[in-house]
């Protein structure tokens, strides 16, 4: 039996499965990113960066706590003023989803039960985040990304 000899056609054919693969995956990732995009966050940043300060003053201001929490199919938003009483907007929009992908979003039918929001939905494993925004009474807007505690 003789000995078997690597030849440039050999090396030939390991480089170009080696690159196939590597291109291959690379393509997989880069339709995998563009698909999966959410889109931006504001059409224009220099133009949204020139009132940043004067908005996030104004919703400290509120003095504004928002905790979300599922459990048992129901997820409850709950928004308190700084003494810790429930505060009810003016009006409350709000989007659930992964952080990742706007595939699994949601947007759900909140009731203000007196304490909180509250409503119905089902929900899979991992992270989740409750896109928000909300109306004061004084007509100050408030906007906040709240991760949600699953329980």
């Amino acid at each position: 039996m003789g000995e078997r000899q690597i030849t440039g056609k050999h090396v030939l054919i390991g480089f170009v499965a080696a690159f196939t693969v590597i291109i291959g995956v690379n393509l997989v990732l880069a339709y995998s990113a563009v698909n999966t995009f959410p889109g931006l966050e504001v059409e224009n940043s220099y133009v949204a960066s020139q009132t940043f300060d004067d908005r996030r003053a104004a919703q400290e201001s509120l003095g504004w706590t928002v905790r979300a929490a599922h459990a048992g199919g129901i997820l409850t938003l709950s928004i308190t003023d700084p003494h810790g009483a429930p505060v009810k907007p003016q009006s409350l929009d709000a989007t659930v989803g992964r952080a990742t992908h706007v595939f699994e979003d949601v947007r759900p039918d909140f009731r203000f039960n007196g304490k909180a929001f509250v409503a119905p939905v089902e929900l899979g494993d991992g992270n989740w985040n409750i896109r928000m925004e909300a109306t004061a009474a004084d007509g100050t807007e408030f906007e906040q990304r709240v991760v949600l505690h699953k329980e």
